[in-house]
């Protein structure tokens, strides 16, 4: 086929997608006066075009999409025919799906927990909207989207985030036989799902779950070396605690994971409601504060750094560097010793000037790192104590990109957030004398260790920015 190419009322552009199912092209509508609009027509293949049960599914795909109009919900504006081919005309989103997003943003990091928070927020929002919506004889239509996925969560370059594709959803309006037929993809299904058994809203607060887990950990949950052992570690149910992965990551935050990923429905949230409230409950708490805005600077971070891939000497790989800054005011030498404790706790010195120094430790898991950096940390303790010294101390957590040749971050790097962040914290250290840390350090201390929350301060952009500091032993 050549593109643009005539297609009934519209034009097709350029293809999006070939499933096994349907293929997807972006397309031009026109109008009265010389209107056009973009949207995306998805229409049958023409293998399954004579297919009287696929085309009634594909129907009743549109039939759910049309009586569903939400923001955080793609919105179909035709279901119609062309020769003897079935389409849809969708509302094109300007953007990428979100396991798009988490793929192309693998160079950044692990995804910002504050936005992987939104994203299902805003899911959330639209399931509550689905799983709740009447037919127009106030009869209740009982939608289940069934493959909540990654796939399905688009995201727009504007920060908005849509559901699509209700091709395998479920209503009450449909027949049972056809009900009963398992689709969607076994990674992301609910327990109930993979048996067959007859689902209600909470099998796509399952699958959301999934997603959720995956977004905040960078691994995937339930997907294994293929379809059976796939199906049965879906059943197994188990779950790995999301502070292996991040231990940054509140206790609220795994709870509420946890209990979206029960086997047992009766034991999961009982509606997009419920699951809504908790976790904003737990935004709130943990200051994990994130708006529209927010995602979409990240996309365009993410989509701008796309171009620079492959062209530079820059590692792309995602590389965690945590950050501490000590300043031991005294008239004695301690400088030498100083270093010699870095080094014995796997440290790198990357700046040292008289008695200050900035130490990076660069390790794929957080944990390991943080405890060498808290095991310093107690160390310098003990050595300005020995020197009746005065100590300052910040210890920040980051992320950055490495130089392949020097293994140090580009030119300009000493005002990237964490070694900023760790020098800023090193002045507000000094001039209260207790070491300041940021809470995900304050989390990882050991509980004989006290620490008070010192506030949330603006700084680097940050919103909210909570720091603790160490309180003196008595």
């Amino acid at each position: 086929m050549e593109f643009p190419h005539p297609f009934g009322d519209y034009t097709l552009l350029e293809p999006i997608a070939t499933g096994g199912m349907a293929e997807v092209y972006r397309a031009q509508a026109g109008g009265f006066a010389g209107f056009e609009k973009i949207v995306v027509i998805k229409r049958v293949l023409d293998t399954l075009a004579q297919d009287p049960d696929f085309v009634e599914m594909f129907v009743n795909e549109a039939r759910i999409a049309a009586e569903l109009h939400h923001v955080n919900i793609v919105q179909v504006f035709e279901l119609g025919k062309v020769g003897d081919t079935h389409f849809m005309a969708l509302e094109s989103v300007d953007g990428l799906d979100l396991a798009e997003l988490v793929t192309e943003g693998i160079s950044r990091g692990p995804f910002p927990i504050p936005l992987a928070l939104f994203v299902v927020t805003e899911v959330l929002k639209a399931l509550a909207y689905a799983h709740s919506r009447s037919a127009s004889s106030g009869e209740p239509m009982r939608i289940v989207h069934c493959d909540m996925s990654p796939q399905n969560i688009l995201i727009s370059q504007a920060g908005e985030v849509k559901i699509t594709d209700f091709g395998i959803s479920r209503a009450a309006f449909q027949a049972r036989a056809v009900q009963d037929v398992i689709r969607g993809k076994y990674a992301y299904m609910s327990p109930e799902q993979v048996d067959g058994k007859s689902l209600d809203a909470r099998s796509d607060l399952f699958s959301l779950g999934v997603v959720l887990f995956e977004l905040l950990t960078g691994r995937r949950l339930f997907k294994r070396e293929d379809r059976d052992a796939t199906m049965k570690a879906v059943r197994a149910g188990e779950v790995p605690p999301l502070q292996a992965y991040r231990p940054e990551i509140p206790a609220s935050l795994g709870v509420f994971v946890r209990t979206a990923l029960n086997p047992v429905r009766s034991e999961r949230y009982q509606t997009a409601e419920e699951m809504l409230e908790v976790l904003g409950q737990i935004r709130m708490a943990e200051d994990f504060s994130s708006t529209n805005h927010d995602l979409s600077s990240y996309v365009k971070r993410v989509r701008e750094g796309d171009h620079t891939v492959g062209q530079s000497a820059v590692d792309t790989r995602g590389v965690l560097v945590l950050s501490v800054s000590i300043a031991v005011a005294t008239d004695v030498d301690c400088a030498e010793e100083m270093r010699r404790l870095a080094s014995e706790a796997s440290g790198e010195v990357w700046e040292s000037a008289g008695h200050t120094m900035l130490v990076s430790w660069k390790d794929d898991e957080l944990s390991p790192a943080m405890k060498k950096a808290l095991g310093l940390m107690v160390k310098l303790h003990r050595l300005g104590a020995q020197y009746h010294a005065k100590m300052a101390c910040g210890l920040a957590p980051g992320l950055t990109q490495l130089d392949k040749e020097t293994g140090r971050p580009p030119e300009g790097w000493e005002l990237e957030g964490p070694f900023y962040l760790a020098r800023w914290m090193m002045a507000l250290s000094a001039s209260r004398g207790r070491p300041v840390l940021t809470r995900v350090a304050a989390r990882m201390l050991p509980p004989e260790v006290g620490v008070a929350p010192l506030g949330n301060i603006s700084v680097l952009g940050a919103k909210s920015l909570r720091l603790y500091e160490i309180r003196p032993s008595r």
